[in-house]
């Protein structure tokens, strides 16, 4: 299993990290571990150690079947499932990390890094390119988006890792976050939401 990530998707995201609301030439992909993964509504334990800690809510989408070099036109074939979920980020070491020049994945793919909710089953979600998602912390809505934002599509990220990587039945796919990204810690209560629908539960310890 693998999990894919998408930075820099949404324009006003890239405003308030980098300071500008240009697209990139192209999809800016990471990968994290597959230890990672954190669901079914455990806590996330705080590594203090590496500083802060950011919350960047996201859509996640599942693939279904076995694909390489899939044209967008037929992405939408290869995912069966939506949900959402935390791409949590070391930003102290990511700052560190970037103006070194060296890749991100100590600082995005630690232990429970990639905290996922339960599924829903993409038919049921309408156009998957026009959903509302939000995250909640200590019951204060803090961070909220919608997929018609992206600045590339589901389909057109699917068709653009699979042109470098096979995607394979339960491989993850974290689409990118909006603007306003902050901070967890100890104590709080994270709850997230695709259209109405709470899909995301759990607690920092």
């Amino acid at each position: 299993m693998k999990i894919f990530a998408v930075g820099m998707n949404y324009a006003l995201h890239n405003k308030e990290l980098h300071g500008t609301l240009n697209k990139t030439e192209e999809p800016v992909i990471f990968t994290k571990a597959d230890s990672a993964l954190l669901k079914n509504h455990k806590p996330f334990f705080l590594p203090e150690e590496m500083g802060r800690v950011d919350y960047e809510t996201e859509v996640v989408v599942r693939i279904c079947r076995l694909g390489k070099g899939i044209p967008a036109r037929f992405a939408h074939r290869y995912y069966d499932a939506v949900t959402v979920g935390i791409d949590f980020t070391a930003r102290d070491l990511q700052r560190r990390l970037r103006e070194q020049g060296l890749p991100w994945e100590l600082c995005k793919g630690f232990d429970g890094s990639a905290v996922i909710g339960d599924w829903i089953d993409k038919e049921q979600c309408g156009d998957v390119q026009n959903i509302t998602f939000r995250l909640d912390v200590n019951g204060q809505t803090v961070q909220k988006g919608c997929t018609a934002d992206m600045l590339y599509t589901i389909d057109e990220q699917i068709a653009y890792i699979s042109r470098f990587f096979t995607l394979k039945t339960g491989d993850l796919l974290y689409t990118g976050t909006p603007a306003g990204v902050g901070p967890v810690r100890i104590n709080d209560h994270l709850q997230g939401f695709l259209k109405d629908e709470k899909v995301l539960d759990f607690r920092v310890k």
